[in-house]
């Protein structure tokens, strides 16, 4: 998946996720269009996303 953070090893991306929730639909809606992921899965990848939006980024200096 070029790098990008996935569920559980499955071939979902985070981003998918997010943006799916972002659009407006269900975890319901969700579950339907990709049977083989938990509540948790959706839960997790918020978490996750939350999280690095969070996250500082600092240059490393040479000493």
């Amino acid at each position: 998946m070029g790098g990008k953070p996935c569920l559980r090893g499955i071939r979902v991306t985070v981003g998918t996720i997010v943006g799916l929730v972002a659009a407006g639909h269900t975890h319901a809606e969700i579950l339907v269009a990709y049977p083989y992921l938990e509540e948790e899965d959706i839960r997790q990848a918020l978490t996750y996303a939350a999280w690095r939006v969070e996250e500082v980024e600092l240059p490393m200096v040479d000493a």
